[in-house]
């Protein structure tokens, strides 16, 4: 018997989730979804507080997006649970299957034909009593990309930023995006950003209507520690993977590095990164 975490999209995935949930159960399986989830698919006896949801479990089923699979990866990452994606979306980066062929894939997990590929995190850590939700310690974690952005219309923010402890450079810009390698597909790409292979270890900086000559992108090294402080006068948003996280007063500043444990998603083989980038971004067949 396998344990599955089962993790949804807002809206549009009951449905799918149902049916997969009552084949598992079937077949002798523990299967797990956070209480309102469960409700929503009618299977309230499979419902669990959401500190129990991955704790144990051999995977965690995200059905939905690219957004249901950042947050699905983000609470596995710290369990080093891997993270089997069905598609939902329009988009479907991060997802591994499309929802015809979910079964087929669990099947595959349970005979262990399948892959692990780990993708690079980012830990941040927000000054001391920031207002956000990463923790008593300031600390989150990305996969796709951290974002330091204005608060409002009318002056760019400036950021110091520092390079494993030593100054680098004063960015003056609408925003900085420090994007992971899974992330250069994400908002770095919308402002000219380079894509990177998502299994490389690598972070993308890349400021957002550079008010400055310098506006070009920056590939750091896997181990890069950053540091950003605000020094202008008017607060900033810090947003991790889409949401926000914390309000920058300031003088206030947030760290960057390379998280201890990496993202590990559930592959099959044949859905090679190249191909998945033709296919999303359109590109013409030669």
């Amino acid at each position: 018997m396998s344990t599955f975490a089962l993790f949804l999209r807002p809206n549009g995935a009951a449905e799918v989730a149902a049916e997969v949930a009552s084949w598992l159960v079937d077949r002798d399986h523990e299967v797990r979804l956070l209480e309102v989830d469960a409700g929503a698919i009618g299977r309230p006896e499979l419902g669990v507080a959401d500190d129990e949801l991955v704790p144990g479990a051999d995977v965690v089923v995200s059905l939905g997006g690219d957004g249901t699979m950042l947050r699905a990866a983000a609470l596995a990452a710290p369990e080093d649970v891997p993270v089997l994606g069905v598609n939902l979306g329009e988009i479907g980066y991060l997802t591994a299957v499309e929802p015809a062929g979910a079964k087929v894939a669990i099947k595959r997990f349970l005979a262990g034909s399948y892959e692990i590929e780990e993708r690079m995190r980012l830990d941040v850590v927000g000054p001391t009593g920031s207002a956000g939700d990463g923790g008593p310690d300031g600390a989150v974690s990305a996969l796709n990309e951290v974002v330091i952005e204005k608060s409002g219309s009318g002056q760019a923010v400036r950021l110091d930023v520092d390079l494993d402890g030593r100054p680098f450079t004063s960015y003056v810009a609408d925003g900085l995006i420090l994007a992971t390698a899974t992330g250069s597909t994400a908002y770095s790409f919308s402002v000219r950003g380079p894509i990177l292979d998502p299994r490389l270890r690598a972070v993308v900086l890349t400021p957002v209507a550079a008010h400055m000559l310098f506006d070009r992108s920056m590939v750091l090294g896997p181990e890069c520690r950053l540091t950003a402080r605000l020094a202008s006068d008017r607060a900033a948003n810090v947003i991790v993977d889409g949401r926000e996280m914390y309000r920058l007063e300031p003088g206030g500043r947030i760290e960057c590095q390379p998280a201890r444990r990496p993202t590990r998603l559930v592959t099959f083989g044949g859905r090679d990164f190249h191909s998945v980038l033709r296919s999303k971004l359109a590109l013409e067949d030669r």
